[in-house]
């Protein structure tokens, strides 16, 4: 049996959300609207380098059944960021770097296989890290609309648990250690960057970009006592390490902490057989 559950997020998106949905805080709400216009097309990526591995290379029948479901998950992910995202469409934000980032999924979609795992992979450890950090720092997300919260909650609970499972399949299919670090280090340069730039934009749209109020949240939110820097930074240099696997750092605690506290907001669908 797959550990994993593919889920239905039990939030309707149609009635919209407030501009400034994080508590009327400006920048966390540009950089977390930011993150997801970044996941419909990344969340699709994930999805079809793990179906380009050969069938073969996966002898294990318990690993071929948490493909399927990470699948379902990242699929359920997909869908439901692209509703967030037609709303902050609808509310004049847009997505400034989707055909950069459309000509840059179709570039990778032409690499080998293990090329396309270890890309994979090292977005796979950002999303862990940062669902992590929302688990972990509830207080990021505590002045956020009901339904935000759990929207994003979810997400993070999710990604943290099916966060090994690219890793596994790139181990699986003979992927190497000097793949994978430099991709995750290529990898780490392209996503900060993207994530800024397009958090500027947002600010930009906002005509918040400049404003003291927006510079003391941001350094807040990376510098504070419990800021996203000091979270990431350990973490992200675990990677480097030839014994990385990424339940090293087990956080399953924390997601079942959550799905008991949430059991009203998702409804299981599935978890696949061996």
């Amino acid at each position: 049996m797959s550990t994993l559950t593919v889920r239905k997020l039990n939030v309707d998106l149609s009635r919209g959300f407030a501009r400034h949905w994080m508590g009327g805080d400006i920048y966390r709400t540009a950089f977390m609207n930011a993150l997801s216009m970044s996941f419909p097309l990344g969340e699709q990526m994930f999805i079809d380098s793990v179906r380009a591995v050969p069938p073969e290379t996966l002898p294990d029948a318990a690993l071929r059944a948490e493909v399927k479901d990470f699948i379902g998950q990242e699929a359920s992910h997909r869908y439901v960021h692209q509703q967030y995202n037609d709303q902050l469409a609808r509310q004049g934000y847009d997505y400034t770097l989707e055909e950069h980032t459309r000509k840059r999924v179709a570039l990778i979609a032409r690499l080998p296989v293990h090329d396309r795992l270890a890309i994979t992979c090292a977005l796979e450890h950002y999303t862990a890290m940062l669902a992590d950090f929302v688990l972990r720092h509830p207080a990021w997300l505590a002045a956020a609309e009901p339904q935000m919260r759990t929207l994003w909650s979810w997400h993070a609970a999710e990604e943290s648990e099916h966060k090994a499972v690219a890793f596994d399949v790139y181990r699986a299919a003979g992927g190497g250690y000097w793949k994978r670090v430099l991709w995750y280090l290529h990898v780490s340069l392209v996503f900060w960057w993207d994530t800024t730039r397009q958090t500027a934009y947002n600010l930009r749209r906002d005509r918040a970009l400049w404003s003291w109020s927006t510079w003391r949240s941001a350094a807040g939110a990376w510098f504070g006592r419990s800021g996203l820097v000091w979270h990431l930074l350990k973490p992200g240099l675990d990677y480097l390490s030839p014994r990385f696997h990424p339940w090293q750092h087990d956080n399953r605690a924390l997601l079942q902490m959550w799905l008991e506290s949430n059991d009203d907001a998702v409804r299981a669908i599935r978890s696949t057989p061996d």
